[in-house]
């Protein structure tokens, strides 16, 4: 008999970037490789008590056609003979939302469905997912992005008592249209955490270190190389980069080894080696870690 995926959810839609993610935390390892699905141009799907993954490959297959969330969710239902057990979250290609509980799905159990998004759970302590809810209609009118809102909503479900069982695992899946890494996908962002005692609070923490990986530059944050030219020499110097003088002279070795290093850290995102002025992030990660 497969197990239970007792969980707390969100799938959500930003339409101010585009932007179509899920976000999960449960008792149960690895729980978002099985409850997260997502495409641009789609939507969002999260299947979890007894977890059906169908609902998240043909959802997606019907909801890019045009298929609204509830009218996924019916269809797919519909055919199901252990849809009682079932739970799952839908935001479509157009920001619709939907959710279904079975009747059989374990106590408590239920959703809450708002603009652009759907919250749902089982196993749950009660107002865990009221409280997701509610922290995420406040979280998206302030600062940060779909990624960040998501996982303060899981925060909140978790504060709220979240699963009775307790906590393992965690994730965040965010796409768009040619988002990802290189720019030939949709997976913009895609974290996990697969068993940890406090999964939210890790996965908070991978939030932040994807965004100074892959953020996009402030252009309030360039500064000229020539400014940080001397720091970043002897920055260069003491990482075995850079042989030549402190001079303050951004020069083409100083380039040559600064784009070295920026690729060993793995910031080429931030900084491609061109141009006349660097991300102040860039600098500030550089000097605090490796000063």
């Amino acid at each position: 008999m497969t197990r239970p995926i007792a969980t707390f959810s969100i799938v959500a839609y930003d339409p101010g970037r585009q932007e179509w993610g899920v976000a999960v935390q449960s008792k149960f390892l690895a729980c978002a490789a099985v409850v997260s699905w997502a495409r641009a141009g789609a939507g969002a799907v999260a299947t979890q008590s007894f977890a059906n993954v169908a609902y998240g490959l043909d959802g997606l297959d019907m909801m890019e056609q045009d298929a609204g969330a509830e009218e996924t969710i019916a269809a797919l239902t519909a055919a199901d003979e252990q849809r009682a057990q079932r739970q799952v979250g839908m935001v479509d290609k157009r920001g619709r939302a939907a959710a279904y509980t079975g009747a059989e799905c374990y106590d408590w159990a239920g959703h809450a469905i708002g603009d652009g998004f759907a919250c749902q759970g089982n196993i749950l302590v009660p107002g865990t997912v009221q409280a997701m809810a509610a922290a995420f209609e406040e979280a998206r009118h302030g600062p940060g992005e779909l990624a960040d809102w998501l996982v303060s909503a899981l925060a909140a479900g978790q504060a709220a008592g979240g699963d009775r069982r307790g906590r393992q695992a965690a994730g965040v899946l965010v796409v768009r249209h040619n988002g990802g890494y290189g720019g030939n996908n949709d997976r913009y962002l895609d974290l996990r955490v697969d068993d940890d005692p406090q999964p939210i609070d890790k996965l908070g923490e991978l939030v932040r270190m994807h965004h100074l990986f892959f953020g996009v530059t402030d252009p309030a944050d360039l500064v000229p190389l020539s400014d940080v030219a001397g720091e970043l020499q002897a920055l260069l110097r003491r990482t075995g980069h850079y042989d030549g003088p402190v001079s303050g002279d951004f020069d083409e070795t100083t380039r040559r080894a600064l784009r070295a290093l920026v690729g060993s850290e793995n910031l080429e995102e931030r900084w491609d080696g061109t141009g006349e002025q660097i991300d102040r992030v860039v600098v500030d990660y550089l000097l605090k870690r490796l000063g």
